[in-house]
């Protein structure tokens, strides 16, 4: 049988996806790290949960972490975990998500959001294969697979010093790079049909059917800036609105003209009005994630919060 027949969880029979399944199985056989590459909602955790599932590891524990997701000031503990007394408020031990996925995998989702500070740390886990809980006297053998994932120009980091070369090659013994949907427009059809069964059972509307061939034209020319994430919003909205679910895609779609158009149009608008225009499509091509959207945008979460308010976004707040 074809290798891309024995990985279902990855949707698709392009080209480039029967590449990546073929990969995922080879890389699933051996146990060392990985890192893999992609786009934002280009399905980096789908493809790191495939791999553990079809690695020898599958019977034990998959933990996943978005790095960014982390406080700077909380990360060690969340890794690492935390004895009673290690810091204000640390009343009772804390198993980190190391130990948490001991025998099993832990996928590290936007490593190159890690401080800078903390990777030495980071590098001497994985060197050592111990860890030592904060405010712990003893270290405890772990038996961790390490897949990690990044949207950001990983070597451009190095480069520029915000991210340990030491610790990448640490990371990347095997590099999957997923490829983003554009690339990709032939999996569209499978890819709703998918989404309308996974959600379809979710919200009791199982009898949806998909878009139909005039409107699956539009869904493949469309440039997909949120991926594989931002179809699947897509589908939600159209098992509800049907139609109307275009809507979105149709305005997103003006951020994507010829350029002398798109001037044409920046042109006519205030500063004021480019700045909550930008900072939509931003937060659109974040999934709402305020967090992302606002490094991002180069913003405190704080200032953006209040840009939120400030040009009566109201909805986009809500949707969070």
């Amino acid at each position: 049988m074809p290798a891309e027949d024995l990985v279902p969880e990855i949707v698709g029979i392009s080209p480039k996806i029967k590449a990546l399944k073929q990969q995922v199985r080879q890389v699933a056989a051996a146990d060392y790290p990985v890192l893999i590459l992609g786009e934002s909602g280009a399905g980096k955790e789908v493809v790191a949960r495939a791999i553990h599932r079809h690695s020898a590891r599958a019977a034990s524990p998959f933990v996943g972490q978005s790095c960014l997701a982390i406080p700077e000031t909380l990360i060690e503990s969340e890794l690492f975990g935390h004895e009673p007394g290690a810091f204000t408020d640390a009343r009772e031990r804390r198993i980190g998500l190391f130990e948490q996925a001991q025998g099993g995998s832990l996928f590290l989702d936007e490593i190159g959001d890690i401080p800078l500070g903390f990777q030495k740390r980071l590098l001497r886990v994985l060197q050592e294969r111990e860890v030592r809980r904060l405010g712990g006297t003893e270290a405890t053998a772990i038996n961790v697979r390490i897949m990690a994932a990044t949207n950001a120009p990983i070597e451009q980091l190095v480069a520029q010093g915000a991210f340990r070369s030491d610790l990448l090659y640490r990371l990347n013994t095997f590099e999957v790079r997923v490829p983003a949907l554009r690339q990709r427009v032939e999996d569209i059809p499978l890819l709703i049909d998918h989404f309308l069964k996974k959600h379809g059972v979710a919200y009791k509307m199982t009898n949806v059917a998909p878009p139909p061939p005039p409107m699956m034209e539009k869904l493949r020319a469309y440039p997909w800036p949120g991926n594989v994430r931002e179809l699947e919003n897509f589908v939600v909205r159209w098992m509800t609105l049907g139609e109307e679910a275009l809507d979105v895609l149709d305005r997103k779609a003006t951020y994507h003209l010829e350029p002398q158009d798109a001037n044409r149009r920046w042109l006519s608008m205030t500063l004021e009005e480019i700045e909550a225009e930008v900072i939509k499509m931003v937060l659109e091509d974040c999934s709402h994630n305020k967090t992302l959207a606002a490094k991002r945008l180069g913003l405190a979460r704080k200032s953006l919060y209040n840009k939120l308010e400030r040009y009566g976004i109201k909805e986009v707040e809500k949707r969070n």
